[in-house]
């Protein structure tokens, strides 16, 4: 009886072992370039660009989306933006090197709450604050909570409305008692691992995924059990929430920017981003055709004019998209990967 417990053990805790030396490999390929910072009981993690003497922008906080980190959004718009703003980009509650604080920083709403407290913390009265994809909804989470602290806000690809359907079957094992453990201790790593390549194509489909986008954005840092845990935690509460909460966009008075692909396969553009500008009062939407779920990455000067429209400046939105369209269409417009659905370190919602 003790063999057949040690055989059916060993392979066990040989998973668990190789998911540990692996989750330590990725941290030494993704070591922390943020500051931890205690906002009451648990630290936040970001990287702070000062304002510098010849800024033309108001402050900028940048929140990326699920299954990432802050060198998501930071490998979009640090350098470009470099010299123009005061900038933070956050690692979300439980992310990337971030704590996760209490239950409610498994919602949009506890998660806004941090990013307004960290934002105290480091001496930022008021931002416009940029949200991608899962970042979308705390964005919109941040306008209605925090008014007072918002000069305007910008979507990216959001997730923002309830979904037909559901989520993918990992993230309900993953949050199952004593079954849930052992998957992100075990498995999760082989299985993201093995998955990581396709996933990241996913994210840019129908366009070409750019050469070093894994190399500089750390997605493998998810796969550790805990930020797995809590990926998986954050998209189980996320459509519950979006029921009871999309009502109350309507009370976002901040200047607001959609900026939205019309070949978003992730987070359908025909409903949450034309639902924003449904419900935020004179919102602009900007849908890029041929674009996937990563406007960030793809019209990049697109986001950029939005912000500077935001901060006064005359931009002309939809002339830019369409240059930006113009840009694009020499590009791949197809992957040939085939079609499947978004990957266990898929940057979506």
């Amino acid at each position: 009886m003790l063999a057949e417990v040690s055989a059916l053990l060993a392979p066990v805790a040989a998973a668990i072992g190789y998911s540990s030396y692996k989750a330590r490999q990725f941290e030494h390929a993704y070591p922390n370039i943020g500051e931890l910072t205690d906002i009451g009981g648990y630290r936040m993690n970001a990287v702070h660009i000062r304002r510098p003497d010849a800024a033309d922008l108001p402050p900028l906080v940048f929140i990326h989306g699920a299954s990432g980190n802050l060198l998501d959004q930071a490998g979009a718009f640090r350098e470009p933006l470099e010299g123009r703003a005061e900038m933070l980009f956050v690692d979300r509650p439980g992310h990337g090197y971030s704590e996760r604080g209490g239950p409610e920083n498994a919602l949009p709403s506890g998660q806004a709450d941090a990013i307004a407290k960290l934002m105290e913390k480091r001496g930022i009265e008021k931002a416009v604050i940029i949200g991608h994809s899962f970042g979308g909804a705390i964005a919109a989470a941040f306008g209605v909570r925090h008014p007072d602290k918002t000069a305007g806000l910008l979507f990216l690809a959001p997730a923002s409305h309830p979904w037909p359907g559901g989520i993918d079957w990992y993230y309900h094992v993953a949050t199952t008692p004593v079954v849930g453990w052992l998957f992100n201790h075990a498995l999760v790593v082989p299985l993201g691992l093995h998955r990581l390549e396709r996933g990241t194509v996913n994210v840019f489909r129908p366009n070409p995924r750019p050469l070093d986008y894994v190399a500089r954005t750390g997605p493998s840092l998810v796969l550790r059990p805990r930020a797995f845990y809590n990926n998986a935690t954050d998209f189980k509460r996320l459509h519950e929430y979006l029921t009871a909460n999309a009502p109350h966009y309507s009370e976002i008075s901040a200047p607001s920017v959609i900026i939205t692909g019309d070949k978003d396969e992730i987070v359908w553009e025909h409903l949450h981003s034309r639902g924003l500008s449904r419900d935020i009062r004179g919102s602009e939407l900007v849908t890029i055709k041929g674009v996937g779920h990563k406007p960030d990455y793809l019209a990049t000067d697109v986001a950029i004019a939005a912000i500077e429209k935001i901060a006064g400046k005359p931009r002309n939105l939809a002339a830019i998209a369409r240059k930006a369209e113009e840009r694009l269409a020499g590009s791949s417009t197809n992957q040939t990967l085939g079609t499947m659905p978004p990957s266990i370190v898929c940057s979506a919602p």
